[in-house]
């Protein structure tokens, strides 16, 4: 039996011998020196050119992002680039592979609690209801509330505040913040210890004020964190650590096993 050939189609950018055209606008002429990247990123994921509200909400976000230090991703990069020095993008793609639900990816998961919360909501829901409700049912099930806490931010996430202020001042901030905030609160009654927002679930919450659908969320995180991984790996070539950190680690993790 013979399958009819599924029609094949793309919005994203065409090209010819001289011209380069993405999302209906012409690269030259009008993206490079019009656009900046986050604002080209939001064209990208969305097919529209963000207010300018939206732009500099939405940046915030990728700054927020590209930067937490020697996290378990920035390590991987750099051990990956010291066994492999020649390939920067294994040890970049390596630094990304670890970004899941416990690093990054609660963005994902904070964006993902708002959005199904307030799917059904004509903006008459009470909201201290449902993130009682909410809390409720990640106790039940024995899961960690995604976007508060944080093991080292405490009692506050520095960064929380300040892109919720941003987000006030164009204005950007709706019911998905106010939700955010009433489940740190809730989560920490509940828990009985102080479990504020943290920075992903900031940005949960503004990228559902900005309409990016959930499944783009942790998209932010990677194309953010490719720009601080990169930065790790220059520092690594100019002073390396990676080396040290595993020659340390066998000596430490195997120092009973010798005579």
């Amino acid at each position: 039996m013979t399958r009819e050939p599924k029609p094949i189609s793309s919005e994203i950018a065409w090209s010819t011998s001289d011209r380069i055209t993405v999302r209906g606008l012409d690269l030259p002429g009008e993206i490079l020196g019009h656009m900046g990247l986050a604002e080209f990123s939001f064209l990208q994921l969305t097919a529209r050119r963000p207010t300018p509200s939206e732009a500099r909400v939405y940046e915030a976000l990728l700054l927020t992002l590209v930067e937490h230090g020697l996290t378990p991703s920035s390590l991987a990069a750099r051990l990956t680039y010291a066994g492999a020095p020649e390939s920067l993008q294994a040890a970049v793609a390596a630094g990304l592979c670890g970004l899941g639900t416990v690093f990054v990816g609660t963005t994902e998961g904070s964006a993902r609690l708002l959005s199904e919360a307030l799917a059904d909501d004509d903006g008459s829901a009470d909201l201290n209801r449902v993130a009682a409700d909410v809390v409720a049912g990640f106790r039940e099930r024995k899961q960690l509330v995604p976007g508060v806490g944080h093991p080292v931010h405490k009692p506050i996430d520095p960064r929380t505040p300040r892109l919720f202020e941003i987000a006030a001042e164009e204005g950007l901030s709706g019911r998905y913040v106010e939700l955010m905030n009433l489940v740190g609160a809730e989560a920490s009654r509940s828990f009985g210890r102080e479990l504020p927002v943290n920075a992903t679930g900031a940005i949960g919450a503004l990228c559902c004020e900005l309409g990016l659908p959930v499944r783009t969320v942790r998209g932010l995180g990677v194309m953010a964190r490719a720009i601080g991984l990169v930065g790790h790996i220059l520092e690594e070539s100019e002073n390396p650590m990676a080396i040290e950190l595993w020659q340390r680690a066998e000596d430490e993790a195997t120092a009973h096993l010798r005579p």
